[in-house]
């Protein structure tokens, strides 16, 4: 927004629009793409952020970087155990078509078969497709204590073995 004040331009931004020039401009400063703790603490202090509010901040980020990682290997996951549906389909739609083709000499009831796997197959596609919403949140939260449960147990077994 542009404002005239004693015959100077004067521009003023929302919040947001700070946001994205400061973003932009740190990204062109950083030749070699990275900067030190101490830098970030400089930056912090020029724009007068307390190092509480960043101390606060850097956690909430350390927070959502771990969910992310978390996320991808959930989503990594479930995209395996899709692919061995796949080939468990396969398999069984296989089987079942030769079974068809050596007793009665041609595709008759086998088909059925194929269909109905292929609707299953076709919803639990659908289902594990959803990156978003209430059931993705439930699975994820779900995939997330079973793997807690596992590291737990996997952490008290080593250290009875190592006892």
């Amino acid at each position: 927004m542009k404002t005239v004040v004693d015959n100077k331009l004067v521009r003023t931004y929302h919040q947001e629009d700070i946001q994205q020039i400061l973003q932009i401009a740190i990204a062109r400063q950083a030749y070699e793409g990275e900067f030190s703790r101490q830098q970030l603490l400089e930056i912090a202090a020029e724009l007068e952020i307390s190092p509480e509010s960043l101390q606060l901040a850097e956690q909430e980020w350390l927070t959502q970087q771990s969910d992310s990682q978390e996320r991808q290997k959930f989503n990594l996951d479930r995209r395996k155990k899709l692919q061995k549906r796949f080939g468990n389909y396969g398999l069984v739609n296989i089987f079942f078509i030769l079974l068809d083709l050596v007793s009665g000499g041609g595709l008759s009831w086998s088909l059925y078969i194929l269909l109905s796997l292929s609707f299953l197959l076709g919803l639990d596609v659908w289902n594990k497709s959803q990156i978003q919403g209430e059931e993705y949140e439930k699975a994820f939260q779900h995939w997330k204590r079973r793997h807690q449960i596992k590291r737990s147990i996997n952490n008290l077994l080593d250290r009875l073995l190592k006892a």
